[in-house]
């Protein structure tokens, strides 16, 4: 299972109040459980699940980040699948969550039909997997220690050319810009 930043996807709200949620599993818990119930739901459906994508903002060191959303990315059936979850404070109770929800496709296998499961899947569809994460500097195309001053010009410079309104310009691009601009302005701070 590959890991990226969390990128959420899109058209999915935002939890607005977190709850603690009750489950009794660590983090390494948790992440075993989603593997294997993805495991066990691809050997039950006879459909493997491919390319499966951790997005989340745990790091090495910060398993307690302050936004604990957690978005299961994969391939099952020839569709591009999202299972994201933000209900709870912890990323540890959102991936067990998630857990939860895969077994829950896995009953609708047992008790129903592929057709069935299939049809509950057209809720998770979602746009491709996030691509691989890129550094502030590297998506501003500045050098690590760059100036406030380099960095602002950059900035100005790249979102005039990609902005949405301007041919070839896109949101996703400008989305990526918007992100590495506020992460460079974080790392140039005194």
């Amino acid at each position: 299972m590959q890991a990226y930043p969390l990128t959420w996807p899109h058209g999915v709200p935002r939890a607005k109040h977190r709850e603690v949620g009750a489950f009794k599993t660590s983090l390494a818990g948790a992440l075993k459980n989603v593997q294997d119930a993805l495991r066990r739901f691809g050997a039950d459906s006879r459909i493997p699940v491919k390319d499966v994508i951790l997005s989340s903002n745990v790091t090495l060191g910060i398993d307690r980040p302050e936004d604990p959303g957690v978005a299961v990315w994969f391939t099952w059936d020839g569709n591009q699948v999202c299972i994201p979850v933000d209900r709870y404070r912890t990323p540890a109770a959102n991936l067990q969550a998630i857990f939860h929800i895969i077994e829950a496709r896995r009953v609708e296998l047992r008790h129903g039909t592929l057709t069935l499961v299939r049809a509950t899947f057209q809720g998770f569809r979602a746009l491709p997997p996030p691509a691989e994460h890129r550094e502030w500097w590297d998506v501003l195309e500045v050098k690590r220690d760059a100036s406030e001053t380099a960095i602002k010009a950059a900035y100005r410079t790249l979102s005039s050319r990609h902005h949405p309104d301007r041919p070839g310009g896109s949101h996703e691009r400008m989305a990526e810009l918007n992100a590495a601009y506020q992460a460079a302005l974080e790392a140039t701070k005194p």
